[in-house]
C-alpha cells in the first residue's frame, strides 16, 4: 500500500522538499521552551541531543516528561498498515491527532494515502514538511485559506486536496472566494451522523441540494461522500453499520445521477479510530461505480493509542485476530508530597496530562532503578500542575519516587509537549517529536 504521498511544500525561501524541512528539525537548539529535556542540553541541537542516546531515567531529564515508547509506536504503525491493506482501504490518518511532520512521514512511509487535517492552520504545517495529499474533514469557508490552497495547487500540479462540503451556503462562500483559480477544489458532500449530530448536511435530499450548488460552480469539483461515524447518536454496531450503508449508497446514487462524471477516482470517507472495522465490512460491500472507487479510511489515534478511552473501544477487542493496538505513551512524575498515608501528590497535572475523556492512570512506580506496578495508586483529580493520588495500604509511595501515567485520549496529550523524546524499554532515547499546536 506504498502510496508515495510526499511532495513539495512552499517555504519562504521558494520551493523546499519536505526531506529538507525536516532536517532543519534536528538542527533546532533544544532550550526552556521544550520542558522536560535535561538542562545540561540547553544550546545543543535536537541531532547533537538524539546522538548521546541518553537515557531517560538517569541522564538529566527532569519531571513531569512525557515519553513515546519506540517500540509500542512501531508495533502500531505496522499493525494499521497490515490492516488497511488486508481490507483494501486507503488510509488518511488523522493529523490533528499528533501535527508532527516526523510521524507524518513515518505514517507515508508506512503505507498512509495522505494525512486528514481539520483546519486552515494544520494544512500549513503539513504542506510545510511535504506532505503531498491532504483530505480536510472540515467545510472550508475562510477566504484567506481558501485563497492560500488554490495557491498551494496552482503551485504544486501533484498536490491533492479535499475537502467537505455541508451547505449551499458554504458552497456559495467558497465559489465566491475561489474566483478566477485555474484549478478546481475537489469536494465531497458531508453526511451527518444522523440528527443532533455534530457536521454534515442532514438528510439525502439537502446531500442533493448540496451536490447541484457546487455543479453549477467552476470552482469547486464533486468527487465523493464523507462523514465520521464516531458521531453517531448512542453509537453502537447496529446504528453505525446502518449509518455507513447510508453513505455508501448516497456515493451509488450520485454516481447513477452522473455526479461524478469525468471523475477519475470517486472518494468515499469514513472511518475515526473506535468503529473502523464496521467500515472496512461496510466498504467492503460498495458496488463497482462509474471510476475507481478510493475507500479513504481516516483513523489517527491509533499512533500512539491510550490507557483509557480508545483502549476500551478499538475496535480490536471485537476483532481479536487482527492483532492490537499498544498504548505507547507514558508521562513520568515524580512524589512531591505524602500527607498522609493515604494521599500522596506528583508534579504534573492539567499542563502535562490529557483530562478531557478520562483521569490519568498510575501504573508504575521507580525508585533506585528498579520498577513495579503502582499497586495501591490510583489518579483521583488534577490541579494545574499536581495529579492527586489516592494510596492504599499496600502502596509504597515515597517523596522523591517517580511514577508513571498512562493517558487517555491522544489527541489531548502531544497538544501539550512540543518536543516528546521517543525512548526504548531500557530508556535509551532514540528520536525527539516535534509537535506544532
Amino acid at each position: 500500500m506504498k502510496c508515495g504521498a510526499e511532495g513539495n511544500a512552499l517555504d519562504q525561501g521558494g520551493l523546499v522538499s519536505g526531506t529538507e524541512a525536516l532536517a532543519r528539525l534536528a538542527e533546532e537548539a533544544v532550550d526552556h521552551r521544550f520542558k522536560g529535556l535535561p538542562p545540561d542540553a540547553d544550546g545543543l541541537t535536537v541531532a547533537e541531543l538524539t546522538a548521546q542516546r541518553r537515557n531517560l531515567f538517569t541522564d538529566g531529564f527532569t519531571t513531569p516528561v512525557l515519553a513515546l515508547s519506540a517500540e509500542r509506536l512501531e508495533h502500531n504503525l505496522r499493525l494499521m498498515e497490515t490492516y488497511a491493506t488486508r481490507h483494501g482501504l486507503a488510509f488518511a490518518p488523522h493529523g490533528k491527532t499528533t501535527m508532527a511532520p516526523q510521524l507524518f512521514r513515518r505514517q507515508i512511509e508506512y503505507g498512509a494515502w495522505g494525512i486528514t487535517l481539520a483546519v486552515p492552520h494544520q494544512v500549513r504545517v503539513a504542506r510545510a514538511y511535504g506532505v503531498g495529499r491532504v483530505f480536510l474533514a472540515n467545510q472550508l469557508v475562510d477566504p484567506a485559506a481558501l485563497r492560500w490552497i488554490s495557491g498551494q495547487l496552482d503551485a504544486d500540479p501533484d498536490f491533492r486536496f479535499v475537502c467537505y462540503v455541508d451547505s449551499v451556503r458554504g458552497v456559495e462562500l467558497m465559489d465566491a472566494a475561489l474566483a478566477g483559480a485555474a484549478r478546481p477544489l475537489d469536494v465531497v458532500v458531508e453526511l451527518a451522523a444522523g440528527e443532533g449530530a455534530r457536521t454534515g448536511v442532514r438528510t439525502e435530499a439537502e446531500c442533493t441540494a448540496v451536490a447541484d450548488a457546487v455543479a453549477a460552480t467552476a470552482t469547486l469539483r464533486l468527487v465523493g461522500v464523507a462523514g465520521y461515524e464516531g458521531e453517531v447518536p448512542r453509537a453502537d454496531e447496529e446504528r453505525v453499520r446502518a449509518w455507513l450503508r447510508r453513505l455508501v449508497a448516497l456515493a451509488a446514487d450520485f454516481d447513477r445521477a452522473g455526479r461524478f462524471a469525468g471523475v477519475a477516482e470517486i472518494v468515499v470517507s469514513a472511518g475515526g479510530s473506535a468503529w473502523f472495522d464496521g467500515v472496512a465490512e461496510v466498504f467492503a460491500e460498495i458496488p463497482e461505480l462509474s471510476s475507481p472507487v478510493l475507500k479513504l479510511l481516516r483513523s489517527g489515534a491509533y499512533v500512539s493509542h491510550d490507557d483509557g478511552h480508545y483502549r476500551r473501544l478499538t475496535p480490536f477487542n471485537r476483532v481479536p485476530q487482527e492483532g492490537a493496538l499498544e498504548p505507547a505513551f507514558r508521562l513520568w512524575t515524580q512524589v512531591v508530597s505524602r500527607p498522609s498515608p493515604g494521599q500522596a501528590f506528583v508534579n504534573a497535572g492539567k499542563r502535562d496530562a490529557a483530562y478531557d475523556l478520562d483521569l490519568p492512570f498510575a501504573q508504575v512506580v521507580r525508585r533506585n532503578g528498579a520498577e513495579r506496578p503502582a499497586t495501591g495508586v490510583s489518579v483521583t483529580a488534577l490541579s494545574d500542575q499536581h495529579a492527586w493520588l489516592r494510596t492504599t495500604e499496600e502502596a509504597d509511595v515515597e517523596v522523591g519516587d517517580w511514577v508513571g501515567l498512562g493517558l487517555s485520549h491522544p489527541c489531548t496529550s502531544f497538544d501539550k509537549w512540543p518536543l516528546i523524546p521517543v525512548a526504548r524499554a531500557d530508556g535509551t532515547v532514540v528520536e525527539y517529536i516535534r509537535t506544532f499546536f
